[in-house]
C-alpha cells in the first residue's frame, strides 16, 4: 500500500517488549512520501539498564534509512525515552531530519503540529525518579502479560491485554488520558494550527476535540498501530494485528509475539473525503512555542 504520509511512535527499540519484527513486516508492506517517527523509537532508558538490541532492531533502522535515501522524507521527533538524541538536533543523521516538533501540511491544506507528547507530562519535567519507577512497573506488567497470553493461547483463547485493562480500570489513568488529549489540543490551538499528531501514552486515537483534529498513532509494544494520510488528505488508523486463529474476535487488536500470520487492518475508517490539494506538503520544523 502507498500512502502520502505515515506516523509511527513508541517502538522502544532496545526494550525486550518492542515488536520490532511486526514493525519490520509493516514497513515492508507500505510506501509513503513522508515518514514521521514520533518519539521513543529507541528506548535509551532500557538500553542503559540492560541491552536488548537484536537483529530485528538493526533491520528496522536499516529499512528506514533505505527509505530515506529513496523517495521517502523521514523526520525523527525525539521523545522522553530517546531524548539523548536532542544533542544531535541539526546534525546530518543519514539524511534523517531530527527535531523536537514539526508542522505537517496535509493534501487538503490543513496544518498539523507533530510532536511526541512528553512535553505535557509533568513527571518528565518535575520528577524523573517517579517517571522511571512507573516505566519499570509497566515493563513488569508487560512481562506478566506475555506469559499470561501464552497460557491463554494454549487454552484456545485469543490475546487479551492485561496492561490496557489495568490502565482503564483506574479512574486516575482515564483522567490522565483525558487531560493529555485536551492539553495537546490546547497546545495546537496556541500554535495556530488545525490539529495535533502525537504518541507517548500508547493509546491510538483519531477524533475531533474542541474543533481541532487530535491524532495519536499508538505504539509498537502492544497496539502495533500506525496513523496514515491518504492522497486526498483523509486519515486512517491501521493496526498490525494477530490473525483470526489467535485474535480475540473484537476486530483489530494488539500484536502478540508467536506463531501465525499478521496483516494490516484499519482500526478506524477514513475521515470524510476532502478534496486533495495540488502540491505535496513540505514538513517544516516547528520551534518552541
Amino acid at each position: 500500500m502507498r500512502y502520502r504520509a505515515i506516523w509511527i511512535s513508541d517502538v522502544h527499540l532496545g526494550s525486550r517488549h518492542s515488536q520490532a519484527d511486526a514493525l519490520l513486516s509493516f514497513l515492508r508492506e507500505v510506501e509513503c512520501r513522508h515518514l514521521y517517527l514520533v518519539g521513543d523509537i529507541i528506548d535509551g532508558w532500557e538500553l542503559r539498564r540492560k541491552w536488548h538490541w537484536n537483529a530485528d532492531a538493526n533491520t528496522v533502522v536499516q529499512k528506514i534509512l533505505r527509505q530515506n535515501r529513496k523517495e521517502t522524507r523521514v523526520t525523527y521527533l525525539y521523545g522522553n525515552h530517546d531524548e539523548f538524541l536532542q544533542g544531535f538536533t541539526g546534525m546530518p543523521l543519514g539524511g534523517v531530519r531530527l527535531a523536537e516538533r514539526a508542522i505537517h501540511v496535509t493534501a487538503d491544506k490543513r496544518r498539523l503540529l507533530v510532536l511526541h507528547g512528553h512535553q505535557l507530562d509533568g513527571l518528565v519535567h518535575f520528577n524523573r525518579l517517579l517517571e522511571r519507577v512507573g516505566s519499570r512497573l509497566y515493563t513488569q506488567i508487560l512481562d506478566f502479560n506475555l506469559y499470561f497470553n501464552r497460557a491463554r493461547r494454549r487454552m484456545g483463547f485469543g490475546y487479551w491485554s492485561v496492561s490496557s485493562w489495568l490502565k482503564f480500570q483506574a479512574k486516575s489513568a482515564v483522567q490522565y488520558v483525558t487531560q493529555f488529549e485536551e492539553g495537546m489540543v490546547r497546545l495546537a490551538a496556541g500554535a495556530g494550527v488545525d490539529g495535533v499528531i502525537c504518541g507517548h501514552i500508547h493509546r491510538a486515537e483519531m477524533r475531533r476535540l474542541n474543533g481541532l483534529d487530535y491524532f495519536n498513532c499508538g505504539d509498537w509494544v502492544e497496539t502495533c498501530s500506525a496513523l496514515v494520510e491518504h492522497w486526498d488528505g483523509s486519515f486512517e488508523l491501521l493496526r498490525f494485528h494477530e490473525d483470526c486463529i489467535r485474535g480475540t474476535g473484537r476486530g483489530a487488536g494488539p500484536h502478540d509475539p508467536g506463531a501465525g500470520g499478521a496483516g494490516l487492518v484499519p482500526a478506524t475508517g477514513p475521515r470524510d473525503r476532502r478534496r486533495a490539494g495540488g502540491c505535496p506538503s513540505q514538513p517544516e520544523l516547528a520551534g518552541l512555542f
